[in-house]
């Protein structure tokens, strides 16, 4: 599967120069044997907090016609990152996915809300767990947002559930790149299976991102990765290799579920 990463600088409450350069991205680097694409986390508004009671979506009524088009043009399936989105008067921090028809295959909020970016304060949480779903060529994944990587327990759930590719879109600052790093390696690791983490870079007023969007594969070896500057990462990943892993370490069949507390 060729998976193509687009690793930019979310401008704050511009959500109009946001969405011409995920244009611009899709127009310059996709090909015809591109199948999925992935954009980093709060896209649309970035870190623009004390403003999103403004400027947030509604209920994904911008972000999810202005992605499912592209999906739809470029026939790619599309890991939309997340936005800023209110729904039912609040605001949370919502990733969702899209098919090659534009047909939303997966949404979800944000679990657990940043303290150092203060998140809790403009932000509500969600209250449910990542679920898998799958692609339009069959393979199964999971997508979850951010600091909800220092949470493993999130992904043992769709990884159990055959999840092949988890996919983390992050806005992670550059002050704890090398947790970025560690922490998927251990994902991958630890559940047999692809790891790709789509990041943000660049310079806000407030935070430095740390970029280095990357791909690892299910036995934690860095098979693709970027600096911290915008550019798209374009990477081919046999998903065929996480049920040889899985098969070699065999983590869920030995797991003791009603031993743990």
């Amino acid at each position: 599967m060729k998976l193509q990463i687009f690793q930019f600088e979310v401008k704050p409450a511009d959500v109009n120069a946001n969405e011409q350069q995920i244009a611009h991205d899709f127009e310059k680097y996709v090909t015809e044997d591109t199948e999925c694409v992935v954009l980093p986390e709060m896209w649309n508004n970035g870190y623009a907090l004390d403003q999103l009671e403004i400027l947030a979506d509604q209920d994904l009524e911008r972000s999810l016609p202005f992605i499912s088009k592209l999906a739809q043009r470029y026939h790619v399936d599309v890991i939309a990152g997340s936005v800023s989105n209110k729904i039912e008067g609040k605001i949370y921090n919502t990733a969702f996915s899209v098919n090659k028809e534009g047909q939303l295959i997966s949404k979800y909020n944000k679990v657990h809300l940043v303290p150092m970016l203060d998140e809790p304060t403009y932000l509500t949480g969600g209250q449910h767990v990542p679920e898998p779903f799958v692609l339009s060529h069959n393979t199964q994944v999971t997508q979850i947002i951010c600091y909800d990587l220092r949470f493993p327990e999130l992904l043992r759930y769709p990884a159990r559930n055959d999840a092949q590719i988890a996919f983390y879109v992050a806005q992670w600052p550059s002050a704890r790149a090398h947790h970025w790093r560690a922490l998927l390696q251990a994902r991958a690791i630890e559940n047999d299976m692809f790891v790709v983490g789509a990041n943000g870079c660049g310079y806000d007023g407030k935070t430095q991102y740390a970029g280095h969007s990357i791909v690892i594969n299910p036995n934690g070896e860095i098979i693709g990765e970027l600096d911290d500057q915008a550019d798209v990462l374009t990477i081919d990943i046999d998903v065929k290799e996480v049920t040889k892993q899985r098969q070699s370490i065999p983590v869920f069949d030995n797991l003791k579920l009603d031993l743990y507390k």
